[in-house]
């Protein structure tokens, strides 16, 4: 499965990897590590679900694009920790991030104009492979659904 290196050149086995909930907290492709007593993920499984990870000099934030912080890493030495036990007693959040109109119209003519509500059922479930975890949108009306919806007039 592979291998993670650290500062004093010692090598670890990755034993496997999942994906981590605590309450309404949701990260995906955690990393299970031999002999480490901390799960670990990078700071590009953020970045893929559209957020922003700033780093200060003592502390870390996961940020969505609005800039609202969603979580906070403390440093240690080098290493960056999220205690997700204190975060979520602390206030609860989700990290789907909100698909971009583009996205959402994408996913919505490749699943034949299905609706917006079903899709984002079908991406929380993770029920279809490729299908990425955001929170899918309408912002106008498909002109293809409105005239699969309208009536022919009688004359």
């Amino acid at each position: 499965m592979g291998t993670v290196r650290f500062e004093n050149d010692h090598v670890a086995a990755i034993l496997g990897f999942g994906d981590l909930q605590w309450g309404n907290i949701l990260i995906f492709r955690v990393y299970f590590v031999e002999g480490l007593g901390h799960n670990l993920f990078s700071v590009g499984q953020f970045c893929d679900s559209d957020l922003e990870v700033p780093f200060r000099r003592n502390a870390c934030f996961v940020r969505n694009l609005e800039g609202v912080d969603l979580l906070k890493g403390d440093r240690s030495t080098n290493l960056y920790t999220i205690n997700l036990h204190e975060m979520a007693s602390a206030s609860p959040i989700c990290l789907m991030a909100r698909a971009s109109s583009t996205k959402s119209w994408l996913w919505h003519q490749r699943l034949s104009h299905l609706n917006f509500d079903t899709i984002n059922d079908l991406a929380r479930n993770d029920l279809i492979v490729g299908l990425p975890k955001f929170k899918y949108h309408k912002e106008h009306i498909c002109p293809s659904c409105e005239q699969g919806k309208s009536k022919r007039a009688s004359h």
